[in-house]
């Protein structure tokens, strides 16, 4: 049975890896090495009122960033994978994925909200965030 209570992300399909738009919303990422993400808006574009934003990105970080990370948020193993986009699941590293509520904290602000993953062995860190 299908979730209607749940909006659909909807987006070009177009991965992309420039960075500055990640960098601009999300000043928590400091100077990331690489990323591949994909961004759109929730539902149809036919509804009327303001759109809810979407980015889901996976980003290498430098060592000592993702250390950082990974000490100050005190992160604990998810025990699952985080939901992206179907365009970009095969950008997902192996490794467990670590997150906590102070780590999702770090990378929300007034109008962005994300859940965020560490894979501190592979310097990469997955980011699902909503925003207007």
């Amino acid at each position: 049975m299908r979730d209607t209570g749940t909006a659909e992300k909807s987006g070009t399909g177009e991965l992309r890896t420039d960075l500055e738009p990640l960098t601009k919303r999300f000043t928590a990422l400091d100077d990331p090495e690489h990323a591949r993400w994909m961004s759109g808006t929730f539902g149809s574009d036919r509804a009327p009122g303001p759109s809810t934003y979407w980015i889901d990105a996976v980003v290498t970080l430098s060592e000592r960033k993702i250390d950082e990370l990974k000490t100050t948020y005190a992160s604990a193993p998810a025990g699952k994978s985080p939901e992206v986009v179907e365009g970009l699941r095969a950008e997902l590293p192996a490794g467990a994925f670590l997150t906590s509520d102070r780590l999702d904290q770090a990378f929300s602000h007034d109008k962005w909200s994300a859940k965020a993953y560490l894979v501190p062995e592979r310097r990469v860190l997955v980011l699902v965030a909503t925003g207007t």
